[in-house]
């Protein structure tokens, strides 16, 4: 018998829930479960939208596509045919990648594989599942997220329905399957969320380049020059300071320096979801100094929210966390500088 997990109140089945299924937090899609159209809805993935999802009122899809990065992958099986998924999970598992199997809302069946929480390379997970896909004989497969990146051309990517959607769990639909009988559902779902075993970057980067997996979408490495995207945005005015920031890192003052990060880059006009996955790409390149941890994805969100929900315009040029990267060649520099030697020249006369 499956052990019970010790996830019981909703409040912890919904953090654990949008700790899983994590994605684009301003946006969800959904259906009407009587005629199956779905439709997007741009409002926030508050808990009450995550509630009336696993109460079986209103379904919840996920975008999981993140700027460049995801936090899971997941691919659509459309047939029936149980051996396909198994037949997936088991060549993933050569690599060293768990794989959950969840019985889709009609026919079908996901399976799901989960990264980092800050994230891994959209464009890379997509190619190692490609991979699989092929090694079983099925490369035409639906893989979500679609595209490597948010861009241009892609405002939020595709949704998938999530897991768990309360009217259909009785029927044994959108749920994970027992790893002990996969021909059933697992007997405790909550047990099977808790016990997720996710891909790091690094994990997933070792993977790539131990089996050679080619380069099959030809989409550029992000990962080791993450401010190239800040390089980019130097035409919409970020300044020098933060480009510096953004190049090399911080060693001191982490959370002030996201903060304000945040502020200039909300103000070239970047979404939100799109400034925390550069921020947490920055976060790799900061050094802290004296023992201090990197910080975290959960502390970046925050201080980003906090730019982009207040009315912050200034860039922070006498904050102690932007002073170390000030140029001399900034506009605000020349612009302090002059007003420094007018002041002095007042106070000159003044003491005369």
């Amino acid at each position: 018998m499956e052990k019970q997990s010790r996830i019981k109140t909703t409040q912890e089945k919904l953090t654990l829930f949008k700790n899983t299924f994590g994605g684009l937090s301003h946006v969800y899609g959904t259906y009407d479960p009587e005629t199956g159209r779905s439709w997007q809805v741009k409002e926030p993935v508050t808990n009450n939208v995550i509630f009336r999802h696993l109460s079986g009122i209103q379904p919840f899809g996920v975008y999981l596509l993140r700027g460049t990065t995801t936090e899971a992958i997941a691919v659509d099986f459309d047939d029936d045919d149980l051996e396909l998924p198994l037949e997936f999970t088991a060549s993933a598992g050569n690599y060293g990648i768990p794989a959950y199997i969840e019985q889709s809302k009609s026919k079908g069946y996901h399976v799901w594989i989960f990264f980092e929480k800050r994230g891994v390379v959209a464009e890379k997970a997509r190619r190692v599942v490609a991979t699989v896909l092929e090694e079983i004989g099925k490369p035409g497969t639906e893989i979500f997220p679609k595209q490597d990146r948010i861009g241009s051309g892609t405002s939020y990517g595709n949704f998938i329905n999530a897991p768990l959607f309360g009217r259909l769990v009785p029927r044994g639909c959108t749920c994970f399957l027992s790893p002990l009988d996969p021909t059933k559902p697992a007997e405790d779902q909550w047990e099977v969320l808790e016990n997720i075993q996710r891909i790091s970057r690094a994990k997933l980067n070792e993977i790539i380049a131990i089996n050679d997996i080619p380069q099959r979408y030809h989409v550029a490495e992000r990962k080791e020059k993450p401010v190239s995207k800040a390089e980019g945005f130097r035409t919409f005015g970020l300044m020098p300071c933060a480009q510096r920031m953004l190049t090399g890192g911080v060693k001191n003052y982490q959370r002030l320096a996201c903060f304000r990060l945040a502020v200039q880059l909300k103000k070239t006009g970047l979404p939100q979801e799109l400034t925390e996955q550069i921020l947490c790409a920055w976060a790799d390149k900061n050094r802290p100094q004296n023992g201090k941890r990197i910080i975290t994805p959960d502390e970046i969100i925050s201080q980003t929210s906090w730019a982009y929900t207040h009315n912050y315009r200034g860039c922070g040029c006498e904050d102690i966390s932007v002073k170390p990267y000030c140029k001399n060649r900034c506009p605000l520099k020349k612009r302090f500088t002059q007003k420094d030697k007018e002041n002095g020249n007042k106070k000159n006369k003044s003491q005369r």
